[in-house]
């Protein structure tokens, strides 16, 4: 599917879907609102059983500007693993363990597109709350194409056929392209986190005292780049762009913030 984001000043606001049942199972693909001249970030997470309150999140800086032009958001839902996408590179995977249960997502879902107000948390922490004077707040979405077994939309089982329909539909599921992490993509996508992602739930100590979940892949060299909150300490947002002051005085502060900056 893709998609482009509000223009301007859309700061907490998402584009999600927030009214479900208690027990429901979600993927998400969430873009955090921007201050102006700020940084896009987009969220996923992971929820199975409705263990929102214990939620698999990730954020990440894009390197786009994603309300000039559509990009394309893809996730892979399999038995075995999650694969999130943006464009054509892969930002996360899950791999099913065990130990997850039903936290691993396996009900029947749906396709949600919404936009609501995150100001508690979804801009810096939420600091900067949302401005309905610059709405409306839009988002484009097109080229929707969803793969795989088919559920009822009503009742939200699997649909009715034969098993070798549904085992030919998972067949050409398990071995589609976007469904297979290559070397070449896996490197990629390590490439994509250590550049861009700002949190991850794997090095949260503080939210998860007891230990990262059990599908978390953490080494001891990628745990120093990480606060005890599991935010980045190598990717960070840039600063908001501030606007030209005039007068030699303006132009020494700027020099003295210059110098500061670069020591």
């Amino acid at each position: 599917m893709s998609c482009a984001a509000q223009q301007g000043n859309s700061a907490t606001h998402l584009s999600n879907g927030d009214v479900y049942e208690k027990t429901h199972d979600e993927l998400d693909s969430e873009f955090l609102g921007s201050r102006w001249g700020g940084q896009w970030r987009v969220q996923t997470n992971v929820y199975g059983n409705g263990s929102t309150s214990h939620g698999r999140e990730e954020r990440y800086l894009l390197p786009f500007d994603p309300t000039l032009e559509a990009h394309r958001c893809s996730v892979l839902w399999a038995p075995t693993h999650i694969i999130f996408y943006i464009d054509d590179t892969p930002i996360r995977e899950v791999i099913r363990h065990p130990d997850m249960g039903g936290d691993f997502p396996a009900k029947p879902m749906a396709v949600y597109a919404t936009i609501w107000d995150g100001s508690a948390w979804a801009t810096e922490g939420g600091k900067y709350k949302v401005n309905y004077k610059y709405a409306p707040f839009a988002s484009e979405f097109s080229g929707l194409a969803v793969v795989g077994p088919r559920a009822d939309p009503v009742f939200r089982v699997p649909r009715r056929g034969g098993a070798d329909d549904q085992d030919q539909d998972l067949l050409g599921l398990m071995t589609a392209g976007y469904a297979v992490m290559t070397p070449q993509k896996r490197a990629a996508m390590r490439a994509c986190r250590a550049r861009h992602m700002t949190y991850t739930v794997c090095y949260d100590a503080v939210r998860y005292a007891s230990g990262p979940f059990p599908e978390c892949d953490n080494s001891d060299e990628e745990r120093e780049n990480f606060s005890a909150w599991g935010e980045s300490k190598t990717v960070v947002m840039r600063p908001r762009a501030r606007g030209r002051r005039r007068g030699r005085r303006a132009a020494a502060d700027a020099r003295g913030r210059a110098d500061v900056a670069s020591s």
